[in-house]
């Protein structure tokens, strides 16, 4: 059984850093494709960043380019996304996501797997 549990969001000042951890079981990490999709409050939900299960390739939005990186350790099952230089449109709640189709991650593909979210709150 596939299971994606989130950690590591709260409020933040802008220009502060969090980092958002996701703790997977239920199948080998690097084995799928996985990543962080957010919903803003009254938005669609936004693919943030993903990581490729073939080659360790990674994809951002170009709102988070150069602020945030994704990272995993297989080892630990553990995906991560660590937020730095944080904004207020940043806010959101942030879902771990896994998928097993690949090889590689796309800014269109969909998600078999999500996690229950973790809330992150970017605001002076």
């Amino acid at each position: 059984q596939v299971q994606l549990v989130e950690s590591g969001g709260g409020l933040v000042q802008p220009g502060g850093s969090l980092r958002l951890s996701c703790a997977a079981s239920g199948f080998t990490l690097d084995d799928y494709v996985i990543g962080w999709v957010r919903q803003a409050p009254g938005k669609e939900r936004e693919r943030v960043s993903c990581i490729s299960n073939s080659d360790g390739s990674t994809y951002y939005v170009d709102s988070v380019k150069g602020r945030f990186t994704i990272s995993r350790d297989n080892a630990k099952g553990t995906l991560y996304l660590q937020m730095n230089s944080l904004k207020p449109e940043d806010t959101g709640v942030y879902y771990c996501v896994a998928d097993p189709s690949g090889p590689y991650c796309s800014p269109y593909m969909s998600y078999d797997y999500w996690g229950q979210g973790t809330q992150v709150t970017v605001s002076s």
